[in-house]
């Protein structure tokens, strides 16, 4: 987008700045010095770019589609920083300042209040040609934003623990997503995750024992289910998976204790009365 701005500028500018002379401060007259001076080389290779540019946006966000992007890369400190030059910022800037710029996008920011005494936004792109549809959807969001971005400046900081805890639960909250549609090895991933991060839930270790289940992975199940158990002996899914896996496993007498474990926590469990019928031929035969 530089080269392109600098190559348009000098071919639509250049005689009109040699023959006026205008009296630029000296950070604009190194810019426009700058583009006097640039080549047409590779100016094909930008128009292709951009070309390619908006074919690709044209193509991800269709007619009803919206890219919500923060207005600018850096966080608002960065702008009080004096070992930031401000060449450096709005380089940073024009990664995603360029975004529309080099499709032909049309973009509209939203101010959301400040933080730390710096103006912060919120972009939203739709694709070429969509500006009455940016500017209606935005009309009917302005006020949701700004209720929202009110609640969440007057919250305070969570804390590290507080802040973990809620990202060990979106890393659950995924994995159940996963298990939903059937993506076993996903959710086992995703549960995987959230133990890392607290490994003190019970729920977390069974609801991976549920996906290693489907995965036929019996003994990977039979054993998150025991620290499960060990976490919360009340825990009825936990004793219900391990009887499956168990039962799976050909430990019959096992599994049937399982399954009797739990129905003394909930009697009228019917996967558990259910079982405990089924395992009771197996083990008297």
């Amino acid at each position: 987008m530089r080269l392109l701005h600098r190559y348009e500028f000098k071919t639509n500018h250049e005689d009109w700045f040699k023959s006026v002379k205008p009296s630029l401060s000296s950070n604009i007259s190194a810019r426009v010095l700058a583009a006097l001076n640039t080549t047409n080389e590779n100016v094909k290779t930008c128009y292709t770019v951009r070309t390619q540019m908006r074919a690709a946006m044209s193509n991800l966000l269709k007619e009803d589609g919206i890219l919500v992007i923060p207005t600018t890369p850096d966080p608002p400190l960065m702008l009080k920083s004096k070992r930031t030059s401000c060449d450096e910022l709005e380089n940073r800037a024009f990664i995603l300042l360029s975004i529309a710029g080099m499709s032909g996008c049309c973009q509209a920011t939203i101010p959301l209040g400040k933080h730390d005494g710096c103006p912060i936004s919120l972009s939203f792109i739709a694709s070429y040609g969509g500006d009455r549809f940016l500017l209606g959807t935005l009309l009917d969001l302005y006020s949701s934003l700004q209720k929202h971005a009110s609640i969440i400046s007057d919250m305070q900081p969570l804390s590290d623990s507080e802040g973990d805890m809620e990202t060990a639960e979106l890393f659950k909250e995924k994995g159940n997503a996963a298990f939903k549609r059937k993506q076993w090895n996903k959710a086992v991933n995703f549960y995987t995750e959230a133990i890392k991060i607290n490994g003190e839930s019970a729920t977390f270790y069974s609801n991976r024992a549920a996906a290693y289940l489907e995965l036929g992975c019996f003994q990977q199940a039979e054993a998150d289910c025991n620290q499960a158990i060990l976490l919360d002996k009340k825990n009825v899914k936990a004793y219900l998976r391990r009887g499956t896996a168990r039962e799976n496993l050909l430990s019959y007498k096992e599994a049937a204790q399982d399954f009797r474990h739990a129905l003394v926590l909930e009697p009228q469990n019917k996967a558990a009365l259910q079982a405990e019928k089924r395992l009771k031929k197996k083990v008297t035969g």
